[in-house]
Formats: C-alpha cells, structure tokens, sequence
C-alpha cells in the first residue's frame, strides 16, 4: 500500500474532529490496530486487505463519506492532512505542491464529492484498487479507463486535476529535474 496514503489516514485518525465524526459508525479500535500495523514496513498483505475493506465499507456508507467529506471542507483539517501526504514528497516537491494546489481548490473538492456520491463510480474505484493491491496493471488500466469514459465526474476531476499538475506530475520521474518531467 502506499506510504504516503498512510501517513496520511494517520494524520486524520489523530485529529478529533474525524475521530468524533465517526465513533459511533465504526470500531475505532479495529482502525487504530490496523494503522499501527501498516506503519510498519513489514507489514503483511492481509493488514492491506483489511484496512481496504473497512475503508470501502466507509465510504459506502453515506454518513461516513459525508463525514468525511465535510471534514477535508475545513481548512484546519485539510491542510495538516494535506501537509503530512506532502512530507514523504520532499525530493519530489512539484508534485507536493500540485497536490496541496489541487486540495485547496473547492471545484476538485466538488468534483472529487460527485465521483464519490456516484455508487457505481465507487465500485470501479474499488475494482481498481484490488487489482493494484493484487499488481494487476491491465486490470487498473481497464477499471481506471471505463470509470474515465462512463463517468462524467470522474472526467471533471482528472481536467480539474490536470489543471493544478497533477498529472503531469505523477508522470514525471522521481529524478528527472526537468519542468516537463522529460515528456
């Protein structure tokens, strides 16, 4: 799984407006071991497995996603998210600074909340993120290119995206200086 993305549910777990937020919809025991467990970078598949699990089962659960969602709304909460994904980018500061970018901006929020309310949407995503927890490229590109091509709001994100570097900076090699990214 990826480390930044980690972090990142980390840096959320420890605030308490998140925590609050979904108390009573979930064991946060059950999150706290599991965030323990992949902390550490010999961590089995099977913690991977389980966290997934329990993240889709939250956001298919409306008052979680709302939660959730209402939270990366504020700005207190979503910039120390923001900045805990960005610290493990300090030797790819281009693409921290697309992202926080992006993350700053309520028209990727708005898009990003369409492509999360769609129930649909939300199963191709999850189908994708099995096939790359399984390394299954051809199936990511598959489930990543139907989701571009049937979902409206999943194209108004990746222009949204694009308009902040995003994409161009996730193409670009960790270390190849140029602006481009060499292509």
């Amino acid at each position: 799984m990826n480390r930044d993305l980690v972090k990142g549910l980390q840096a959320a777990w420890e605030l308490p407006e998140f925590r609050s937020g979904i108390r009573e919809l979930v064991d946060l025991d059950e999150v706290a071991v599991l965030l323990a467990a992949l902390s550490d970078p010999e961590h089995d598949r099977e913690i991977e497995r389980s966290l997934l699990g329990l993240l889709r089962s939250g956001l298919d659960t409306t008052e979680i996603r709302e939660a959730v969602l209402l939270l990366l709304e504020q700005d207190d909460v979503r910039r120390p998210l923001v900045a805990a994904m960005a610290e493990p980018l300090a030797d790819r500061p281009g693409q921290a600074a697309a992202i926080a970018s992006a993350a700053e901006d309520p028209a990727v929020r708005r898009e990003l909340r369409a492509v999360l309310d769609s129930a649909r949407a939300r199963e191709l995503i999850w189908q994708a993120v099995d096939n790359q927890v399984n390394d299954n490229r051809v199936g990511v590109i598959h489930r990543a290119a139907v989701l571009f091509v049937r979902h409206r709001s999943v194209r108004r994100l990746v222009w949204a995206l694009r308009r902040h570097g995003v994409l161009r900076e996730l193409r670009r090699r960790a270390d190849d200086p140029s602006p481009t990214g060499g292509g």
